[in-house]
């Protein structure tokens, strides 16, 4: 079946803006209005983390691993809704350390900043506990690196500008 009518087969042709594009998308509307639901850029992406979503436009499922930003699904991008500008980030992703967290809880944990290659999470000692995350924003590319290997989901990820 094609890729283009997956979505209206499934009763959507419509997707969820809160999905997460791949990187470089552009704009929501403009994304919607042009992108062809072929799934080259699913194809091609070498971790996996491009997936057909609401509709059959690709999002991000950072549970099955991280962006490394190689360009590829820009690359294999046909109808151009995924356009590198090395002037700008490839989006406004952030991780974020919610309450679940077991270092928040008393317990030694530091899986998230060991996964984060761009040292953005980082623990401070603390006198008498357990040393607890500090995120910091700058650094964080928003690659998901620290999303999927968290044991207990305390990773979020969230657009910020």
């Amino acid at each position: 079946m094609q890729a283009s009518r997956r979505g209206f087969l499934r009763g959507r042709i419509r997707s969820d803006r809160n999905e997460i594009r791949p990187p470089w998308a552009v704009d929501a509307d403009c994304f919607e209005s042009l992108c062809t639901r072929c799934d080259d850029c699913v194809r091609v992406c070498p971790t996996g983390v491009i997936r057909p979503g609401d509709g059959g436009y690709p999002r991000i499922d950072f549970a099955a691993g991280e962006c490394t930003f190689c360009g590829d699904c820009v690359a294999a991008c046909g109808p151009a809704v995924l356009v590198r500008d090395n002037d700008r980030p490839a989006w406004s992703l952030r991780a974020m350390i919610v309450e679940a967290c077991l270092a928040h809880r008393g317990v030694e944990c530091r899986v998230c900043g060991e996964n984060c290659e761009a040292s953005a999470i980082r623990f401070r000692p603390r006198l008498g506990g357990v040393a607890r995350p500090e995120l910091d924003l700058e650094r964080c590319t928003g690659c998901g690196a620290c999303y999927a290997p968290c044991p207990v989901g305390a990773i979020a990820m969230e657009r910020h500008q």
